[in-house]
């Protein structure tokens, strides 16, 4: 069976750690959208612990909607909010001024499709990791295809372990494991790809 994903938003450590074990990565346009899911929210790390930067999206009228289909709203300036939230956890991070001019573009730009936005995210940050990176977006059939959600649970999602390493609030909070990519990508600079390499996934 092949292994099909879903685009997430600035997705955690468990869900690159799988990407980077991948020859290829599947994504399917025409599965049906879920929430509560990681598709259109992330957890940083803020000063208050675990905080969720959550993407709205346009609500349509149809029962459901495959995920290619998914419109994101502007209606509120929630690129401005989850900038300003990411530079507040991380301004005083080791390497945020390192990889700041390579992100904030897409705090500006209005793209409309969320599942290209995400795909575009994972695309720049496998790039700023100098990992190896092919993915190919398909049409799901369920004879040979075999759907990943645990990588996009954000209820009820397995416990995944990781290795600690030193985060901003780490002082005050302790260590917050498989948040997004961001956390690891601040902090540890161009050891995170090493990090991402050896940690842990779901499946």
């Amino acid at each position: 069976m092949r292994a099909v994903i879903c685009p997430a938003y600035l997705p955690n450590v468990a869900y690159f750690a799988y990407l980077t074990k991948q020859e290829t990565s599947y994504f399917a346009t025409d599965t049906h959208y879920q929430k509560q899911t990681f598709r259109n929210r992330s957890e940083i790390y803020g000063a208050n612990g675990k905080l969720n930067l959550i993407i709205p999206i346009i609500h349509k009228k149809q029962t459901f909607q495959l995920d290619q289909d998914v419109e994101i709203s502007y209606e509120i300036n929630w690129q401005k909010e989850h900038w300003k939230s990411i530079c507040s956890a991380y301004r005083s991070s080791p390497f945020f001024e390192y990889y700041e001019a390579d992100l904030a573009p897409f705090f500006d730009k209005k793209t409309k499709s969320l599942f290209d936005l995400n795909l575009s995210l994972i695309e720049k940050i496998m790039m700023l990791l100098e990992l190896p990176y092919s993915f190919q977006k398909i049409s799901f059939h369920k004879e040979k295809d075999q759907r990943i959600d645990a990588l996009i649970l954000a209820k009820k999602r397995p416990i995944i372990p990781q290795e600690k390493y030193i985060q901003v609030f780490h002082d005050k909070l302790g260590f917050i494991p498989n948040l997004s990519i961001l956390d690891a990508l601040f902090n540890l600079g161009p050891n995170c790809a090493f990090y991402i390499k050896n940690a842990n996934t779901p499946i």
